[in-house]
């Protein structure tokens, strides 16, 4: 997801979801993660941000609410979640905010 970024205008925020056998997704995994894209894309896609969450904010046709995504990779309010499939997802993405850090 595109996010305002003061220094760049837009800067990249991932919202990843782990499967299988990966861990908890920790500090170390997501630095691992980021010089991974680093090296495979190139510095320019490197994610200012990566969060770790459960799943994606979906609306009830399974579509994925990317206005919702924007809304915390900018920390704006998120509104309306009314139209979601399970709204308890935007809760758990949002109580990841304050423990959400810029790894540089």
């Amino acid at each position: 997801m595109g996010a305002t970024d003061p220094m760049t205008g837009q800067a990249i925020v991932a919202f990843v979801i782990l499967r299988g056998e990966v861990g908890e997704g920790g500090d170390a995994f997501v630095k691992e993660l980021r010089d991974h894209v680093a090296a495979s894309l190139g510095p320019i896609a490197k994610p200012r941000q990566i969060m770790v969450v459960p799943e994606l904010p979906k609306t009830r046709s399974g579509k994925i609410m990317r206005r919702l995504l924007r809304d915390v990779a900018e920390n704006r309010d998120l509104g309306d979640v009314s139209t979601l499939t399970d709204s308890s997802v935007m809760h758990v993405i949002a109580e990841k905010l304050p423990d959400a850090k810029s790894e540089e």
